[in-house]
């Protein structure tokens, strides 16, 4: 009998690399995805286009992290061995918008989980996926899995809720829970609205002559940026553990927004200072200046590290947007985030 995992958010930019991973390994895999009256699940067509991905073996089922009851019903017909919680509200400027509904997704969401396995008494595996924005105004540098958290979002708040109580419920009720706290990860798969994928999409229309201006908020940010195809391995790692834990999955390397725009731009021979605009519009009320985070606990207990570097990243990332233009532009495929 093939393994079984359950991944809410599984649309997601993480979520549709952990389900290729997981199938890759003979999982069974369901995942969790809102009733939209769009198609929303775009990054999963690489998984239903190849006939070697094991596509077989996934099921998807409507849900949402708001209903409880459904979640139980859920996973007590499922009885999966592991769960991944990557479902989330998790753009952080728009967390000071919506707190309310942040907080209830993010945070009451992984109380939610956490009381359906409790209850339904599986000996299922729990990941949470918790966050650098944890740290926010940070205490020390680098971040490490003892820093303590200084959140400055709503968003951040969330995480830290959801981080503490998945804790709690492993030291309460003996679940075998770990809390995975990831460091910025992008990837082509990463949404639109988020400020790599941004700037990634707007050199690639600049280039094709389709776009003039591209505006952002605060250059001088500093974020750990790597590649989310390596920092789902992490997450199943921590689960393949003999005892659950808290573990740091970052690369130990900062950057800045301003050094993305010049590794981006310059990767197609632009000069980003002609097409880059700031509007105030995309600061935050409480910003995080430096993230930074130390992997060295993952590297010795589970045999993790990074391979891609920032500028490969940012490469990749230009170069994927390029691509999907070209074929969306030659009427190849739809663009989806």
């Amino acid at each position: 009998m093939p393994k079984k995992a359950l991944i809410t958010g599984i649309t997601g930019q993480d979520g549709s690399y952990l389900a290729e991973l997981l199938l890759g390994k003979g999982y069974e895999v369901h995942g969790i995805i809102r009733r939209a009256s769009t198609f929303n699940t775009g990054r999963l067509d690489s998984i239903y286009s190849d006939p070697h991905s094991g596509r077989t073996r996934l099921f998807l089922h409507y849900g949402d992290l708001s209903d409880a009851s459904a979640l139980a019903r859920l996973i007590g017909k499922i009885q999966p061995d592991e769960i991944y919680n990557l479902a989330a509200q998790s753009h952080v400027r728009v967390s000071f918008d919506s707190p309310e509904y942040t907080t209830d997704i993010t945070a009451t969401g992984a109380v939610r989980l956490l009381e359906a396995i409790r209850e339904a008494g599986i000996k299922t595996r729990f990941y949470q996926a918790s966050s650098s924005e944890m740290y926010g105004k940070v205490r020390e540098v680098p971040q490490t899995e003892t820093t303590p958290f200084y959140p400055r979002s709503p968003y951040g708040c969330a995480k830290v809720l959801a981080y503490w109580i998945t804790v709690n419920y492993r030291e309460s009720y003996g679940l075998h829970a770990s809390n995975g706290i990831l460091f910025n990860h992008e990837s082509p798969r990463r949404g639109e609205t988020f400020v790599t994928r941004k700037i990634t999409r707007a050199v690639a229309h600049i280039q094709a002559g389709l776009q003039s201006k591209l505006y952002l908020g605060n250059l001088d940010a500093k974020r750990d940026w790597g590649f989310a195809k390596e920092f789902v391995e992490a997450m199943w790692l921590m689960l393949q553990q003999d005892k659950p834990d808290d573990y740091v999955i970052a690369t130990k390397e900062t950057h800045s927004v301003r050094e993305f725009l010049v590794a981006a731009f310059d990767h197609v021979g632009l000069d980003w200072q002609k097409y880059v605009e700031i509007d105030p519009r995309y600061y935050r009320p409480a910003e995080v200046d430096l993230l930074i985070g130390d992997y060295s606990k993952a590297k010795k207990q589970l045999g993790w590290e990074p391979r891609t570097r920032f500028v490969d990243l940012v490469k990749l990332m230009v170069d994927a947007d390029i691509k999907l233009l070209k074929d969306h532009r030659e009427g190849r495929i739809k663009v989806t985030g």
